[in-house]
C-alpha cells in the first residue's frame, strides 16, 4: 500500500548479463533490509559495493529506487529528488544503451516507476503541482503500452482526479451480476472497490465493505467490485485466462461471500483507467457522478465510512 514510492553515475553494458546471478539476487532485499533498520548508510553502502564489482544493473536501479522511496517516506525530500533523477537517469541510458524494452525483465520498470513516482511527489509537496501534473502526463505518454502505465496513473490520479467525472468502466466480461454503467448511476453515490485474487489486504477489507454497503443501502449506495486477470492462479501457477476466471470464481464464493452480489467487471483496461496499481484502490464516487475520494490501499470503516458521508450528502 502507499501513495507514492530514489546518486552515482555511469553504465556498464555488459552488467546486465554479466553480473553473477548469486550476486544480483540478494541486493534489493540487502538494501531494503538495511533501510528497514533505518541504516542509510549501510544501504549506501551496500550499493556502493555492488556498482563497483557489477556495473548499473536493472537490479542495481530498483535497489537504488528504494533509497528514493525511503527517503520521500522521511520527507527527505532533497535526497528523495536526487535518488529518483539518478534512477530515472540510468534507467533511459539502460534502455538506450542495450535496445531493451522496459518489461524485458522485471527490476528495470519496477525502478523506473518509482522514480516517476517519488518526483511527482516531491514536486507536489513543495507546491510544484503543475509540474507534477506534466510530469506525469509526459510519462504515461511515453510508456503508455508498458507495464508501468497503471502506475503512472494512479500518481496522476492521486494529484488531479478527485473532482473529475468518474472515468467508464468496460464491463464486456464481467463475473456476478451484469455491472451498471456508471453513467446511469447519477443520483447514486458509489463505491469502486478494485481487487485481486491474490491479494491478502483485498480480503481484510471484505468484511469494511460489506457493512457499510448495508449501512448506506438506504442512501442507494452502489457497490461495484473490478478485477483482472493476471495470467496466473493459485501459488502463482501460470494459467489460461478461462482457467483463472474459474479459479477468480473459488476465490470470490471463499473469501467474498457477503458480497458475492457484487457486480465484478473483468478488465485491465479499468485498472489502466484508475491507476490500480496497488490493491486494494478504493473509488468513492458523489451523486453527481464526480469522483469524491480516490485511495490507493486498505481503508479502516471509520475512513471509508467518513468518505461516503460527504459523498452522500446531497
Amino acid at each position: 500500500m502507499g501513495k507514492w514510492s530514489l546518486s552515482v553515475a555511469g553504465i556498464l553494458l555488459c552488467a546486465p548479463l554479466c553480473a553473477p546471478l548469486s550476486a544480483q539476487a540478494d541486493l534489493v532485499g540487502d538494501v531494503r533490509a538495511q533501510l528497514s533498520q533505518n541504516s542509510f548508510s549501510a544501504a549506501e553502502s551496500e550499493l556502493r559495493t555492488y556498482k563497483g564489482q557489477h556495473g548499473v544493473t536493472p537490479e542495481y536501479l530498483e535497489a537504488l529506487s528504494w533509497m528514493a522511496r525511503e527517503a520521500a517516506s522521511t520527507k527527505r525530500w532533497d535526497q528523495a529528488d536526487a535518488y529518483a533523477t539518478e534512477t530515472r537517469r540510468l534507467s533511459g541510458q539502460q534502455l538506450a544503451a542495450t535496445k531493451r524494452k522496459l518489461d524485458t525483465e522485471p527490476h528495470l520498470p519496477t525502478a523506473l516507476g518509482a522514480a516517476y513516482e517519488v518526483l511527482a511527489q516531491e514536486m507536489a509537496e513543495k507546491g510544484q503541482h503543475a509540474q507534477a501534473v506534466s510530469l506525469l502526463r509526459s510519462a504515461l505518454t511515453r510508456y503508455r503500452n508498458t507495464s508501468i502505465r497503471a502506475r503512472l496513473q494512479k500518481n496522476l490520479n492521486l494529484l488531479a482526479l478527485v473532482g473529475q467525472p468518474a472515468p467508464p468502466l468496460q464491463a464486456t466480461q464481467y463475473l456476478g451480476p451484469k455491472p451498471p454503467v456508471l453513467a446511469s448511476l447519477k443520483g447514486s453515490p458509489v463505491l469502486l472497490f478494485f481487487w485481486a485474487h491474490w491479494c491478502v489486504d483485498c480480503k481484510a477489507e471484505v468484511p469494511v465493505i460489506a457493512r457499510l454497503r448495508q449501512e448506506f443501502a438506504p442512501e442507494g449506495l452502489v457497490v461495484i467490485g473490478p478485477t483482472q486477470l493476471y495470467g496466473y492462479a493459485a501459488q502463482g501457477a501460470d494459467a489460461a485466462p478461462e482457467q483463472e476466471r474459474t479459479y477468480i470464481e473459488g476465490v470470490r464464493a471463499r473469501y467474498y461471500g457477503s458480497l458475492q452480489d457484487m457486480p465484478v467487471p473483468l478488465s485491465k483496461q479499468n485498472f489502466n483507467a484508475y491507476g490500480a496499481s496497488t490493491t486494494p484502490t478504493l473509488v468513492v464516487l458523489n451523486r453527481a457522478g464526480q469522483v469524491a475520494m480516490y485511495h490507493p490501499g486498505v481503508l479502516s470503516y471509520d475512513e471509508l465510512r467518513s468518505a461516503l458521508q460527504k459523498a452522500v450528502a446531497r
